[in-house]
């Protein structure tokens, strides 16, 4: 694929008015910068990170082999995080804040995020959960009911954008691992967050990420983009989305191993 080019790492004016609106109804903003392969020991060196500090993660989604899930803007996910436990979550991507129904929206489970990186961003609706009746590893490597993994909340959130595709019918795509570092960078006044996310192919995807209340979103984006650039971080690459390339290799993976079968 092509490098986008530097002036589409702007958001337009269309963009940013929409942007607009969905921040004013969500309740947090990610802002995100994703690093291409060749600047990933540059930018750990230039901000100190430390990969022994790093917490590890296996993550695990659930779609159809076709990703008929993922057309439907529904991501399924599992997680299973060192030294804290599981958790799981149904994400509907996008969403328009202030269209969610009262009795979704005022749900403790469930949380809107905008996601914004440079050139784009997405607003997101995320009913999380913790397992209650069966461990994600368990469940994965037994076959066990999927459906466990998720509350009654989950899954009556997952039936109503899923499309008649039924939670114990979905396949595995994963695992793969994320190395996960918060960390507080000198010069800069706020937390942030460092993911490298591996694949099984040996590639790699790194994000640099911090979260803001949605009335200080262009603020701290503003400081952030100048704190990074101070470091010399590439802030005009093509940005990367980390689910959507788990998604699509594992995806192509199944395809490629059903082929020979089906002929």
């Amino acid at each position: 694929m092509a490098t986008t080019s530097r002036r589409e790492r702007r958001l337009t004016d269309e963009q940013l008015l929409s942007l607009m609106d969905v921040i004013e109804d969500s309740d947090s903003v990610e802002l995100k910068l994703t690093l291409p392969e060749e600047a990933h020991r540059s930018t750990i060196n230039a901000l100190a990170l430390d990969p022994l500090e790093a917490q590890i993660r296996q993550v695990f989604f659930f779609d159809t082999p076709d990703l008929d899930l993922n057309k439907r803007g529904v991501v399924v996910r599992a997680r299973r995080v060192q030294k804290k436990g599981d958790d799981t979550v149904v994400k509907l991507r996008p969403v328009v804040p202030s269209e969610l129904p009262d009795g979704i929206r005022v749900s403790d489970s469930f949380g809107v995020e905008v996601d914004a990186m440079p050139g784009g961003f997405v607003c997101s609706g995320s009913m999380k959960g913790v397992p209650a009746k069966a461990g994600v590893r368990e469940t994965v490597t037994t076959g066990g009911p999927l459906r466990k993994l998720f509350s009654k909340e989950q899954r009556a959130f997952y039936e109503e954008h899923a499309g008649g595709i039924a939670l114990d019918d979905l396949t595995t795509l994963g695992p793969l691992f994320v190395l996960k570092l918060r960390f507080a960078p000198e010069g800069f006044g706020r937390k942030m967050v460092g993911e490298m996310w591996l694949y099984p192919d040996g590639s790699r995807v790194l994000e640099l990420s911090t979260k803001c209340a949605p009335s200080e979103a262009f603020q701290v984006a503003a400081e952030a983009r100048a704190f990074l650039a101070r470091q010399g971080i590439d802030l005009e690459g093509e940005q990367q989305t980390k689910t959507r390339k788990a998604l699509e290799f594992f995806s192509d993976a199944i395809r490629a191993a059903d082929g020979p079968q089906a002929a």
